[in-house]
């Protein structure tokens, strides 16, 4: 009997074992570069808590980052930031779940407030233990993910004559084996990760204040870049525009990503130009339709189940792909973002509140929100291993809230 009891009692210690392990696996989801894993803002994280308690969810941690609008990215039990503190660019190294810096490296770069708060526009990308960041005047740095130390740094302007958009480099960069690609010059310049030694560009023109979004057509790999004066796809290799369509906006302000759906291309913009979709056939962009149902000024949107779901000035909105067709709208975002997982809205309102929504055309359906954060809020929000990183602009607060199902 004894025999008997102890070996239930290890089966049910086993099955309790796999069980834990099998939710670890569904939950866990790192979101190591802008975008995500994907690149398109979607997570593929399942089984977090979308109904809030009263009160909201538990803030972890929460830490001062300075002025800026870099969101947030998170690898191996680590999540990097970075802002703007007394014309100084910080990056910092959290421990994920405690908050705990880890290690922190500055360097100094103007805040340059020009209509706006200032500070740092793009976002850490970890890869292969290596952190890459880019400043607003084109300062390039590679650094160990672990330590924090240098592995390299090179000045685009300086070294490469890459211009300087009229607000700042702003695009994060892409990683692709051994090239890390940046939105700058045309459309885009690559250097070897190795030591920061270019490979090629694409001319010295103004950039557009996008992150390069890798896609796959025919077998082929394409990196679609959104310039200041167009959007083109190139090969990632060698650089060569393989197509290229024109999309002019008021300031040269394209700095929402393009949402690659197959052979189709969406892009949006704000300052009242709106969007349109893009058919890629070879080395030929033709567009499908036009129209001003989003202007998106800053933050990408989201694709699911043939609508996208993106900020259009001061609302959120769902438009129907085939047809650019207005689903419905709603102003709880004010100017914010929006990011997608398990079938889930998760919008920050530029007022500091975290909204969860269905995605779906049929309306909007609030599940639940909480108030997390006070002053101006651009910067998309990140769903990472059962937690959400958010953070505030001028004020420079990033929090940690657990979603985590208990």
């Amino acid at each position: 009997m004894r025999s008997g009891h102890g070996s239930c009692y290890r089966f049910g210690a086993l099955l309790v074992v796999i069980g834990f392990c099998m939710v670890s696996v569904v939950c866990a989801g790192d979101w190591a570069n802008w975008r995500g894993p994907n690149y398109n803002g979607i997570s593929d994280e399942t089984g977090w808590e979308a109904n809030f308690p009263e009160g909201g969810p538990k803030k972890l941690w929460s830490a001062p980052l300075g002025t800026g609008f870099s969101s947030i990215t998170v690898s191996k039990g680590r999540a990097y930031a970075m802002g703007n503190t007394s014309d100084t660019d910080n990056v910092f190294c959290f421990d994920a779940e405690t908050g705990k810096e880890i290690w922190k490296k500055s360097y100094a770069e103007k805040l340059e407030p020009r209509n706006y708060e200032g500070g740092t526009s793009s976002t850490p990308t970890v890869a292969d233990g290596k952190v890459y960041t880019l400043s607003k005047s084109g300062k390039a740095h590679c650094f160990d993910a672990v330590k924090g130390d240098v592995v390299w740094m090179k000045d685009l302007q300086a070294e490469f004559g890459c211009k300087k958009p009229t607000w700042g480099f702003a695009g994060s960069a892409f990683i692709d084996g051994d090239v890390v690609v940046f939105n700058a010059g045309k459309w885009g310049i690559a250097l070897k990760t190795k030591d920061g030694s270019k490979i090629w560009d694409t001319g010295k023109d103004k950039s557009g204040y996008a992150t390069a979004v890798p896609f796959e057509l025919d077998g082929k790999k394409y990196l679609a870049v959104f310039g200041s004066k167009g959007i083109a796809g190139i090969n990632p290799k060698t650089g060569a525009v393989v197509w290229e369509s024109e999309w002019e906006t008021r300031y040269d302000v394209n700095a929402a990503d393009p949402v690659i759906v197959g052979d189709k291309v969406f892009i949006a913009s704000g300052y009242g130009h709106g969007c349109q979709l893009l058919q890629i056939k070879g080395n030929a962009a033709t567009e499908l339709w036009q129209n001003k149902n989003m202007k998106s000024q800053m933050n990408g949107a989201v694709f699911k189940d043939g609508y996208f779901y993106g900020i259009n000035q001061k609302e959120l909105v769902c438009l129907d792909m085939k047809t650019g067709d207005e689903m419905w709208a709603d102003k709880c975002s004010g100017n914010g973002s929006v990011m997608l997982a398990d079938g889930k809205l998760i919008i920050l309102s530029d007022k500091g509140e975290l909204f969860i929504a269905e995605a779906t055309p049929k309306e909007f359906k609030v599940i639940s929100s909480a108030k997390i954060l006070s002053g101006k809020c651009w910067t998309v929000p990140v769903l990472a291993n059962g937690r959400i990183y958010a953070r505030s602009n001028k004020k420079g607060e990033i929090v940690c809230l657990d979603v985590k199902k208990k």
